[in-house]
């Protein structure tokens, strides 16, 4: 572990150089233990894959009194396991719903519905958040569905896209530009500004996808626009 100052009112605490499970849940634990000690001056925790950046007050804390209080909360965060919640989110890989599917499997030489049993028989991680409110980065994907970006990103992606690239797969929980590739969609609503907190997903999560029909992925979008749709986390072991 080591401090990294950036700027004069944040401080990067660096736990590795790889994109790693065991990394990440030192990266959560310690924001979990620090949002729980109410540190006077820190003013928000951004956990990455690899470090955890801690906004503060500079007239409330100085840099070396914020490194003093976090040293030893980080200190046995190696052996802690990392807190967070179990999600099952319903994905519809039907042709009309993913676009590369075909595709991925004709890269990966593997059948349609082998992408889908792989893609979907994996517990992933959630790393971070990033690049879109509430887009979750998840990990880790099987080996044989490891494919680069698309050659030629797409300028519009429908909110729900489920998609993968290298070892991440991953959710776009609003319309926007991608260069990912669209094996399913989830009608969830994973970002939601009336909601508390906006983003359905955090850092520490766990994310299960379960295969829906094309009728079920309507039924379900039709419940979240009318708001009668909850879905609702299972904590982890």
């Amino acid at each position: 572990m080591r401090f990294l100052p950036s700027g004069d009112s944040a401080l990067v605490v660096e736990f590795g150089d790889t994109i790693d499970a065991e990394v990440s849940a030192r990266v959560t634990r310690l924001a979990g233990r620090i949002a729980a000690c109410a540190i006077p001056g820190v003013r928000e925790l951004l956990p990455t894959f690899r470090s955890l950046m801690v906004f503060y007050d500079p007239l409330l804390i100085g840099q070396g009194e914020l490194m003093a209080a976090i040293a030893p909360l980080a200190a046995d965060s190696v052996a802690a396991a990392a807190p967070g919640r179990l999600w099952t989110i319903p994905v519809c890989y039907a042709p009309e719903q993913a676009p590369d599917l075909t595709a991925v499997a004709e890269a990966t030489g593997l059948g349609t519905d082998e992408v889908v049993r792989r893609h979907a028989g994996i517990t992933y991680h959630v790393y971070m958040l990033g690049f879109l409110p509430g887009y979750p980065y998840l990990g880790d994907v099987d080996a044989a569905l490891r494919l680069p970006r698309r050659t030629t990103p797409r300028t519009r992606l429908p909110a729900g896209s489920v998609a993968i690239a290298m070892a991440m797969t991953a959710i776009y929980p609003v319309e926007s530009p991608g260069g990912w590739h669209l094996i399913g969609n989830t009608p969830v609503k994973l970002f939601d500004l009336a909601a508390d907190p906006p983003a359905l997903l955090a850092p520490g999560d766990r994310v299960r996808f379960r295969p829906i029909p094309q009728a079920e992925w309507q039924a379900i979008a039709a419940a979240v626009a009318a708001e009668r749709f909850r879905l609702d986390p299972e904590p982890l072991p």
